[in-house]
Order: structure tokens, then sequence, then C-alpha cells
């Protein structure tokens, strides 16, 4: 986390914020790899309270440092957020870090319907970070884009997101879709998507989709839910050449080889109390 790539929550944290495991500066600051060097004459000492220099080769903050601010310091909050109504929320995104040049995850997709969605959560697989207490770079299940965080079974926690569809007064849920700006080129290695600011291209095809008046509004149809058509995401402004063919194509045989990953996952994880609607999704995209 910096300015660079988040600087909302840099803001966020700048006062009023507890900090663990992360590098203390001698002028009371703290400090953690990512972030500008520290000026010159401040000294450093590291996440085991010992005395650490620029460009050491261990690392003066653990990689799973964190912070903890009030939520009300977010620049960016909905000023409704703690509204006794609640806020209303038109899309729920599920965000997976799938780099390899092999792996075809579309930059974004839309759920076809709630339960659909529910099995994107559910089916999500990502690059290992330093919250997943992984050591190096594996594709890990990642449910929900938060199993770190999963507070009770999976089973059941998939039951009760199943179940918003069917409560009494209900109207509208949310629709759901995912994304992954990190696809790479197969024979470059580079990324197909630049990312960071850029990613609001794909939010206003998000925007768009909950605003639309027909399913096939600037979308068409995929094995894996609604994907935008041609020209429906604007790319005015992404400097060089984007390749939307590739950020969006489809291999048959990358997809069965994923559901059936899926399919061992969840008899692991929930064998037989995996919900029949999860199942009819595995046998449709199979």
């Amino acid at each position: 986390t910096s300015l660079k790539t988040n600087p909302h929550a840099m803001a966020t944290i700048s006062r009023n914020t507890v900090f663990t495991n992360v590098g203390e500066t001698s002028d009371g600051g703290v400090w953690w790899e990512g972030l500008e060097p520290p000026a010159p004459g401040i000294k450093l000492t590291d996440w085991h309270g010992k005395s650490w220099k620029y460009g050491d080769s261990s690392l003066c903050a653990h990689p799973n440092s964190r912070f903890c601010a009030p939520a009300g310091q977010c620049t960016i909050i909905d000023p409704l957020w703690e509204s006794d109504e609640g806020v209303p929320i038109d899309a729920i995104v599920f965000g997976g870090r799938r780099p390899q040049s092999v792996v075809p995850f579309q930059v974004v997709y839309e759920s076809f319907n709630w339960r659909h969605g529910v099995f994107v959560g559910a089916a999500m697989r990502s690059e290992s970070t330093a919250a997943a207490e992984h050591k190096g770079k594996v594709i890990m299940h990642d449910h929900f884009a938060m199993r770190p965080f999963f507070g009770y079974y999976f089973g059941d926690y998939l039951a009760h997101w199943l179940s918003m569809e069917t409560r009494k007064g209900q109207t509208q849920l949310p629709k759901i879709f995912h994304f992954n700006w990190f696809r790479k080129d197969q024979k470059t290695g580079s990324f197909l998507w630049p990312g960071f600011g850029e990613n609001a291209h794909v939010l206003e095809w998000i925007f768009k989709r909950c605003g639309r008046t027909s399913e096939d509004e600037a979308a068409t149809q995929s094995i894996v839910g609604w994907i935008p058509q041609n020209g429906a995401i604007n790319t005015e402004g992404l400097g060089g050449n984007i390749d939307m063919g590739a950020l969006f194509d489809l291999p048959k045989p990358f997809w069965q080889k994923e559901t059936q990953e899926l399919r061992t996952y969840f008899t692991q994880q929930v064998g037989a109390d995996l919900p029949a609607q999860v199942e009819g999704e595995l046998i449709y995209i199979g």
C-alpha cells in the first residue's frame, strides 16, 4: 500500500490508526516496503525490534503487517454508511489475482443471476498473498475473496448467501461481477490490462450494466457470464494498444480443468452439504 497504489487508504490511515508488525522510524513514524525511502538521517527499526537499514536483504515490515483505522476516516466512504435505513447496493464485485499467462480469466464479467453469482464467489481461485500466509506464489482457492477471514463453516456460508434470493420482502438483489486485472499475455508475459486508475473504464461498464434496460445491453452471453460487447468498454485515453480479444478469450480446455479443480475442492470442503444450486452451476459450466 502506497500513495501510488492506494492514495485513499493512505489518507485514511494518516491519523488515529493502529499499526501492527510494521517498521518504526526514529521520528515516530511507521514504514513498510513499498513506501518512499526514508529521509536522510532517519533511522529504522524493523518489526522484530532490531535496527534496520534501507536496502537490507531482510524485510523491515512483516509481509502480513496491518493497520486498523476507523471506517469513518475513509475519504470515499458513502455519507450514509451509518444510516439506520442502510445503503442501497447495486453491485457486488469480486476480484481475483490470476496473472499466469495461461490463465484466461476475463478482465470482467457479470453473473447471469444471484444463484450464479454466489457460485462465482464460491469458485474464486487467486494467487496467494501475504494475508493468506502461503509460501511463494501459488494459486489457492479463495472463496468470496476472503478465505483467510472466514468465521464459520463454508457450507453454511454458501447456504446463507443463497437464502437471500428467497427472503420475504426481497425485491431486487445486487448484480454480481467478477474482475481480474492481472491477466498476462501468453507470449510476452506483460499485463494485458494497465490497471490502477484505468480500472475506472471497467467500472463504467459495470455502472451501465446496473442501469440496463435489457439483459443483452452492452453485453454478450458466454459460458461464464455476461461479458462486454465489442466497443462496450470505453478505451479512450488508454495508453498503448489494448488487446480486447485476448482479455476476453475463453478457451474450453482451461474451463474444463478449472471445473474439475472446483469439484474436487467442494467435495473436500463441503461434501454432502454442497447446495444443489452450486452443483447445478458446476454441471452447466463443465
